[in-house]
């Protein structure tokens, strides 16, 4: 069994399926993220939200959880390089259409790109929330929110880190059901649509709180 599955993610195909199951997998996280994130609107002292995530916290569950969702980042991450590393190498001659043609397009010609922005951006949100002093998270985290979301410049890398995000996921999705065999031709157009939408509406809900809480600080 061990050999077998060895055999089918070392495969071209079981590379691309290997990340495109990750990939899923982290954008139903990024969906749970953002429902939960959307608790600090519940009032306006954040006492629903901060109840919550003290409550979360204390579970003896979630540093495992923790780990595997690392986890899940590192194979999605390695998976991806992998794919990138084997289609340069089978890319012998320059091509001879320029980018805009054979379905290539920004998104899709960037994924390591904004998949690296995206790395840096999740580097430093976790410095700055997960990694925060711990006495710091306790006491308040709608506190924390608001304190760096407050700063013009966290504000500025926020939004390019979710700009990033948007075209990472608006190539990805529809990659990762092509991968998984559910593409069709009939629906291609409609995946690709939805796939887009989906991915600007991910980044729209968490650039709420960047700009809710600089939008507020200022006017206090």
């Amino acid at each position: 069994m061990i050999a077998w599955l060895q055999k089918l993610f070392g495969s071209s195909i079981g590379k691309k399926l290997l990340m495109a199951l990750t990939g899923l997998l982290l954008f139903g996280f990024l969906i749970v993220h953002l429902a939960e994130n959307l608790l600090i609107y519940a009032d306006r002292d954040g006492a629903t939200f901060d109840g919550y995530v003290h409550g979360l916290t204390s579970m003896a569950w979630v540093p495992l959880a923790e780990l595997a969702l690392a986890a899940l980042f590192l194979v999605h991450i390695v998976q991806a390089v992998r794919v990138h590393l084997a289609n340069r190498a089978a890319r012998r001659t320059p091509y001879a259409q320029s980018p805009g043609h054979g379905g290539r397009t920004l998104a899709s010609t960037s994924m390591i790109v904004t998949g690296s922005v995206v790395l840096l951006f999740l580097v430093l949100h976790l410095l700055q929330f997960r990694f925060a002093p711990e006495e710091t998270r306790h006491a308040s985290m709608t506190r924390l929110v608001r304190g760096e979301f407050e700063k013009p410049l966290t504000l500025a890398v926020y939004l390019l880190g979710l700009i990033a995000l948007a075209i990472h996921l608006s190539h990805g999705l529809q990659s990762a059901l092509q991968s998984l065999g559910l593409a069709h031709p009939r629906y291609t157009p409609l995946v690709h649509r939805l796939s887009v939408i989906l991915a600007v509406l991910i980044a729209l809900g968490f650039a709420t709180f960047p700009v809710y809480f600089f939008a507020s600080g200022g006017s206090r």
